[in-house]
């Protein structure tokens, strides 16, 4: 049943050229039923050599998740005017407070490559259902886009910079993408706001980020109301940090930090902070290691796919080959047999013609008396069976009239009558039924 708005859509599309709105609108309404995120509307493109066409486009946000949580991603999908025999052309369509992360599916523009629109079938059914499947599927595993840092991120980043560096050393290191833990794991962190709708480019390390600094006013944490930090006995790569009800203590002083060089001061050791960075870069390297392991089975499916596909038609054209193929020897042996007949027609021919010619009334001689009695009456017989139907055609056509014509027929009727009786008495003294 066609609804009000896919009559709508069809009739936006044959005005602006579609060669098959029908079926383009049926895809579009099929993605939106789907995706109720998504809206369509005709606008202007501009392609890159500065030509405008107007085309159908399907705008709004898609869920995506990711790491256990579904963010809106805004794509805008521009729909060829020959749709479904060409590819869409998608783009990741950020608002004001986000910003595209390039990958190796989104490139600085928004642009979306995928394997889909590259191995693009224009048979498949749902095109543009599974087209929006497949940007789920690889956002998923690397977002497209991610927030902008808010204000009060950026002076926080700042502050630990200028704290690290009047330390001596960088606890984490930074970077542009470096995620922002959820608000409330670590007091330091809890004036950040964490409820952005989409995700940002990297996922935060388990249980946030530890408090860089512990409380050197006592040497082991005794009496201070926090743990100390645990001996070189201790079984853990590095130390397990508490959280700070209080806020972040003060920084250490130099004399502190270069009497925490033993162990079980409950200070942190140039071996804990090594251990802290190993275990970061080996966390983020073990993401990264799963994305690309993940893109690489995906493409690594598609091709099997293809190979298979390729391998089917293969065999096909080697049928049809083979077929062709004995075609060709059956067609070659009926020309040569043709021709061997046409030599013998054609020796025959001149064979006979330097003969005498032959007298039909001598062709056909009888072995006794007999039978060339029988012979003679059976051709008189039938002469006067063809004399009596031009008799009747006389008369039809008024030649002769009706005397004229029962006159010749009676006549004729006797004599056929008679050479009938002799042809049947022939017969029994020949003895032949």
């Amino acid at each position: 049943m066609v609804t009000a708005m896919e009559k709508t859509l069809k009739e936006k599309l044959g005005k602006v050229g579609y060669q098959s709105p029908e079926n383009t609108s049926k895809d579009v309404i099929s993605a939106l039923n789907v995706y109720r995120g998504l809206t369509f509307s005709v606008e202007a493109f501009v392609f890159n050599d500065g030509s405008m066409k107007d085309l159908c486009t399907i705008h709004g946000t898609i869920p995506v998740p990711y790491k256990g949580m579904n963010y809106n991603i805004p794509v805008k999908i521009w729909i060829m005017d020959t749709h479904p025999n060409n590819a869409p052309i998608c783009y990741v369509n950020p608002t004001s407070d986000m910003i595209v992360k390039p990958s190796r599916t989104t490139d600085h523009s928004g642009k979306i490559y995928l394997p889909f629109l590259h191995f693009w079938d224009p048979r498949g059914a749902e095109l543009l259902p599974s087209l929006i499947k497949n940007m789920i599927s690889a956002f998923s595993a690397e977002p497209p886009v991610y927030a902008k840092p808010k204000e009060a991120a950026q002076q926080q980043q700042q502050a630990n910079q200028q704290q690290s560096a009047s330390s001596g050393f960088t606890p984490y290191p930074t970077q542009p993408y470096m995620p922002m833990p959820a608000a409330g794991s670590n007091p330091m962190y809890n004036n950040i706001p964490s409820s952005s709708p989409y995700p940002s480019s990297g996922a935060p390390y388990p249980g946030g980020f530890p408090t860089p600094y512990p409380n050197y006013n006592s040497g082991s944490g005794a009496g201070s109301g926090y743990p100390a930090y645990p001996t070189g006995n201790s079984q853990l790569p590095y130390p397990a940090y508490p959280s700070y009800p209080g806020g972040p203590p003060a920084p250490p002083t130099g004399n502190t930090q270069s009497s925490g060089a033993a162990l079980g001061t409950g200070t942190i050791t140039e071996e804990h902070i090594k251990a802290s960075l190993l275990s970061a870069v080996e966390d983020k390297m073990r993401r990264s290691l799963r994305e690309q392991s993940s893109r690489a089975r995906d493409e690594l499916e598609i091709l099997r796919q293809t190979e298979s596909e390729l391998r089917e038609g293969k065999s096909r054209l080697d049928d049809i080959l083979a077929r062709l193929t004995r075609e060709q020897e059956e067609l070659d042996k009926n020309i040569s047999m043709l021709k061997d007949k046409e030599q013998e027609l054609s020796k025959a021919t001149e064979r006979l013609s330097d003969e005498d010619p032959v007298d039909v009334d001598e062709a056909v001689t009888t072995t006794a008396p007999l039978y060339k009695q029988i012979l003679n009456s059976y051709a008189e017989e039938a002469a006067l069976e063809d004399a009596i139907y031009y008799v009747g055609e006389a008369l039809r056509r008024g030649v002769i009239d009706l005397d004229v014509f029962l006159k010749q027929v009676r006549s004729l009727s006797r004599r056929q009558f008679m050479l009938r009786a002799l042809m049947q008495k022939c017969r029994q003294k020949a003895g032949l039924k």
